[in-house]
């Protein structure tokens, strides 16, 4: 994780744009990225969004995960201890025998 955030910060910054790369600012961006990578599902299938738009794909699901890195890293996060803390959350949100199985929201299990 530590090398790919280093290369996404040396991208940003031999471009001079951290000065644009605010907490908030990083937010929208990523919001607008996700919403691009979802635009690529609009009106298809699942199998046919993957067959017609993968490499679209690819690159929106890029830019949503190189926004989250710059958002981790503005805000001093690091993403895999929060992603780590998450899945313990959501372990005691999910247990395996009230939700295997099921797409339940944990409030419903």
């Amino acid at each position: 994780m530590k090398e790919l955030t280093e290369k996404v910060l040396q991208f940003r910054n031999e471009r001079n744009w951290s000065q644009f790369h605010n907490p908030k600012d990083l937010a929208i961006s990523l919001s607008l990225e996700a919403s691009e990578l979802l635009e690529n599902f609009q009106w298809k299938t699942s199998e046919e969004a993957i067959e017609e738009r993968m490499s679209d794909i690819k690159d929106e699901l890029a830019d949503v995960i190189i926004y989250s890195i710059l958002l981790s890293y503005e805000l001093g996060i690091d993403p895999k201890e929060a992603i780590l803390q998450k899945i313990k959350k959501n372990e005691l949100k999910y247990p395996v025998d009230k939700a295997f199985n099921s797409k339940k929201k944990y409030t419903e299990l």
